[in-house]
């Protein structure tokens, strides 16, 4: 008796093993195809395309701030 159900146990112990890594590797397919990727990019462009026009409304600045100057010789390492 105690036999059989520790024989159960390990298939349905079995069973749940692959059904979960299984699942795991349909997701990663899933996740990694082409499609998500162009669906999750033009959902993105798509909310950059709409926040963008309010923000070139603004206009550009005309001038921007001085430059930054670039340490020349040793100097370097000290960044």
């Amino acid at each position: 008796m105690l036999n059989r159900v520790c024989q159960i146990l390990s298939i349905l112990s079995f069973l749940m093993v692959t059904s979960v890594i299984g699942t795991g590797w349909l997701g990663y397919k899933y996740v990694t195809s082409e499609q998500v990727k162009s669906k999750f990019m033009n959902s993105i462009l798509a909310e950059v395309k709409g926040i963008l026009p309010n923000v070139l409304d603004k206009g550009l600045p005309e001038m921007t701030g001085p430059s930054v100057g670039v340490p020349k010789g040793k100097d370097w390492t000290k960044f």
